[in-house]
């Protein structure tokens, strides 16, 4: 019955919210105007009937009003929650992924430090054999 996407649905992250509210707020709108037509039109037919519009039935009107704004404020208030609990999830979601970012980049930083010091080593190990075998060509010399 609710034409507006689920909030709840991860596939849509991001710009949602503010399309649900949207929604919300039209058929909120939809909904009085429409409670309001119902109302209109049966104080009109009691009119016409020359009917003076007794306390039954006023009563009954303005009971039928008040239950249907309780209604839409519930219904708006579930969605709400629905929605905050979408959003909360959305949040640890980016939480739990800048976390791992921050390990990723800790552990390339590790990773970098390792190919330094071990090329470092390498080419000292290198320098000292080129050092030792000049040494030798030296003293055959």
């Amino acid at each position: 019955m609710n034409a507006a996407p689920d909030p709840v649905d991860p596939r849509h992250p991001g710009g949602e919210a503010p399309a649900i509210s949207a929604a919300a707020d039209r058929a909120r709108a939809q909904l009085q105007e429409e409670i309001e037509r119902v109302r209109r039109g049966v104080e009109e037919m009691l009119t016409e009937q020359n009917a003076p519009l007794n306390d039954d039935i006023r009563r009954e009107l303005n009971d039928l009003r008040e239950d249907t704004r309780l209604y839409v404020k519930k219904r708006v208030r579930r969605s709400e929650k629905k929605l905050k609990r979408s959003i909360e999830r959305i949040d640890d979601r980016t939480r739990g992924l800048e976390k791992r970012l921050d390990q990723l980049d800790d552990e390339r930083k590790l990773a970098e430090y390792r190919i330094h010091s071990d090329t470092e080593r390498m080419l000292d190990g290198l320098l000292q054999e080129v050092r030792t075998i000049a040494d030798r060509l030296e003293g055959k010399a």
